[in-house]
C-alpha cells in the first residue's frame, strides 16, 4: 500500500505581522502538484522509517522525523496497537519551499488510516496534522485552498481552473531553512491577499537575500505565464500554457544548469 507526498506550492505568500504566539501571520493560496515523495508501508510489530532516494542523504541522522512522529500521533490519539515499517522514497529537496517534512507526515497520515483503519474522523487527523506543523493541514487535504493564520485556518477552494496546469518546479540546490528566511523578511505589510494572480511571494527578496541563486531561478523560469518562489524557497515555480512550453523550457534549464533540480509535472485535482 502506497501513498504520494504531493509537492506543495504557495501560489501566492503576503506576510502581514507577527501574531501574540511569536507565529508569523500569513495569507496564502495552496496548490499541490501531481507528483511528490512516495510513501509505502508493510507488517511489522514495531514501529520504523526505511528512507531511500535521491534526497534520502539529506535526512541521515534525523532522530525525530516528521513520518514517525505523524504515525506515533495517530497511535495514541486512537488506541492503535498493531506496527507498521514505513518506506519513504524521498524524491523533492528539502528545506526547499515545497512541503518536504509536512507532505511526507501528512501523506503518513492518509496511508495509515487506510492501514490501520483507525476510528478517526476528519476532525482528529485535522487535528493530529495542525499539532505536527502549520502546513500539515494543507497538506493532509492536497487541494487548493486559501490559508490563513499560520496558513492552518483553510478555506478550500474551486479547484477546476487549476486542475492539470502545466507546472515547472526548479532549485537551485541549496537548502534554505524557513527559520531564516522568516528572520531576513523586511516586516513590511504589503498588503491583503485578494486574486492570487496578482499576488506576490513576501519572502522573495529575504530568500534572495540569503541565497541569490534564487534570483537566477526566477530569471531562468522565462516563458512562464506567472513565475513565483514556493514558500520560503529556495524552488521556485512557473506556471505554463501548455505542456510543450514547460517542456522545452525544462529541457533548456537541465542543459543550461546541470546541477539544478528540475521537476516537470502539472497542478493536480482535489
Amino acid at each position: 500500500m502506497t501513498e504520494t507526498a504531493f509537492a506543495k506550492i504557495n501560489l501566492a505568500l503576503h506576510v502581514r505581522g507577527r501574531r501574540a504566539d511569536g507565529y508569523r501571520r500569513i495569507e496564502t493560496m495552496f496548490a499541490f502538484a501531481e507528483d511528490g515523495d512516495e510513501l509505502g508501508v508493510d507488517a511489522s510489530d514495531g514501529l520504523s522509517l526505511d528512507v531511500a532516494g535521491p534526497f534520502a542523504n539529506r535526512l541521515a541522522g534525523e532522530r525525530d522525523n516528521l513520518v514517525l512522529r505523524a504515525a506515533r500521533a495517530l497511535r495514541a490519539r486512537c488506541d492503535v496497537t498493531e506496527g507498521a515499517r514505513l518506506a519513504l522514497a524521498k524524491r523533492l529537496p528539502v528545506a526547499a519551499g515545497i512541503g518536504g517534512g509536512s507532505a511526507d507526515a501528512a501523506a503518513a497520515l492518509r496511508l495509515l488510516v487506510r492501514w490501520w483503519k483507525p476510528a478517526a474522523g476528519a476532525a482528529a487527523l485535522r487535528e493530529i496534522a495542525a499539532g505536527l506543523g502549520a502546513d500539515v493541514p494543507a497538506c493532509l487535504a492536497s487541494r487548493p485552498a486559501r490559508g490563513d493564520g499560520r496558513g492552518d485556518e483553510l478555506t478550500p477552494l474551486d479547484d477546476s481552473a487549476l486542475a492539470g496546469t502545466p507546472l515547472l518546479l526548479v532549485n537551485p540546490g541549496v537548502a534554505l531553512p524557513t527559520a531564516e528566511v522568516f528572520a531576513a523578511w523586511d516586516g513590511v505589510d504589503r498588503g491583503p491577499l485578494g486574486d492570487w494572480r496578482e499576488g506576490r511571494n513576501d519572502l522573495e527578496p529575504a530568500a534572495v537575500a540569503l541565497v541569490p541563486a534564487v534570483a537566477d531561478v526566477l530569471g531562468a523560469l522565462d516563458g512562464a505565464g506567472i513565475a513565483r518562489m514556493s514558500g520560503s524557497g529556495a524552488t521556485c515555480f512557473g506556471l505554463y500554457s501548455d505542456d510543450a512550453a514547460r517542456d522545452l523550457a525544462a529541457e533548456r534549464i537541465r542543459a543550461e544548469h546541470p546541477r539544478w533540480w528540475v521537476l516537470a509535472t502539472r497542478l493536480r485535482a482535489g
